[in-house]
């Protein structure tokens, strides 16, 4: 049985720097067995992944949704990992389709925040630079390291740029409605990087809790936003919940540092993931 198993990465059908049949193949060079493409609220690198796929590498198609948590005030940015679902279920199609819709109106907002104080940014090179993917964060980024604003990703999501002065709140999908839409699509639902402190607020236990109760399969642990404290203590809170816990890469490309395979989901967590779905995208094999 295959060992070497990320499940969260992403190419430029979303935010990524690899196409997906560039990321398939550095999948495989990085001596990966199982890979998930899992690109933003979009399916789109699905087909070019699948016709790419090396000898020996199965794919599990999956998205990473972009979802909130109207339990405090602001809401709460949260993010799913939806796998192995139907791509035609019409009301996940459609809450997708509405999220990738917003995050395009929320881009061009945030450029026209950053003109207004006289930062040249350029709207259409930041759309061309997407290549028709799911327009995000990152992609302004790199505008503003072509500008010599800034000089990496990480510093451009600083608070002086986009991670606050200039961050818009985006409209994401209630977290309740995701994990139900994912189940009723077959699909299921893994919660990325839950303790991820340096992301922002982290989310009470209780609201996994309730969310384990209404249909959550599983939590990314092994996270390079997570501590070796927040890796534990989200193993313990999945041991507490009955839920499988993964590890993944969460790979972007040159937007991040971190190497494909980082960190690694067992096999035992894997074939459960694949044992609970029932959508029409089993596990495609190279």
């Amino acid at each position: 049985m295959t060992s070497r198993i990320d499940l969260h990465t992403h190419s430029t059908a979303s935010d990524g720097t690899l196409d997906p049949a560039e990321l398939m193949r550095a999948a495989a060079a990085a001596g990966l067995d199982v890979v998930a493409i899992t690109d933003h609220d979009t399916t789109d690198g699905w087909e070019p992944a699948l016709r790419a796929l090396p000898p020996g590498l199965r794919l599990v198609r999956g998205a990473e949704l972009s979802c909130r948590w109207d339990g405090e005030q602001p809401p709460v940015p949260l993010h799913l990992l939806a796998y192995l679902f139907d791509p035609e279920h019409p009301e996940l199609v459609a809450e997708l389709t509405r999220v990738r819709a917003a995050r395009l109106a929320r881009g061009e907002r945030m450029v026209d925040l950053l003109r207004a104080d006289g930062i040249d940014v350029d709207w259409p090179e930041i759309l061309a630079l997407a290549g028709g993917g799911t327009v995000g964060r990152p992609h302004i980024a790199q505008a503003l390291i072509r500008a010599g604003l800034v000089a990496t990703t990480t510093e451009a999501f600083g608070p002086e740029w986009l991670g606050e002065r200039y961050r818009l709140p985006k409209e994401d999908i209630d977290v309740f409605r995701a994990v139900r839409l994912i189940r009723a699509a077959g699909g299921v639902a893994v919660f990325a990087h839950p303790r991820a402190s340096r992301r922002g607020r982290i989310v009470p236990d209780e609201l996994i809790a309730e969310l384990a109760a209404a249909g959550l399969v599983g939590l990314e642990a092994d996270h390079e936003d997570h501590s070796p404290a927040e890796r534990a203590h989200v193993r313990g809170l999945a041991a507490e919940l009955g839920l499988l816990v993964t590890g993944s890469s969460d790979f972007h490309g040159s937007h991040k540092t971190v190497r494909l395979g980082a960190f690694t989901t067992g096999v035992n967590a894997y074939e459960r993931i694949v044992a609970a779905a029932s959508g029409v995208t089993e596990v495609a094999s190279g």
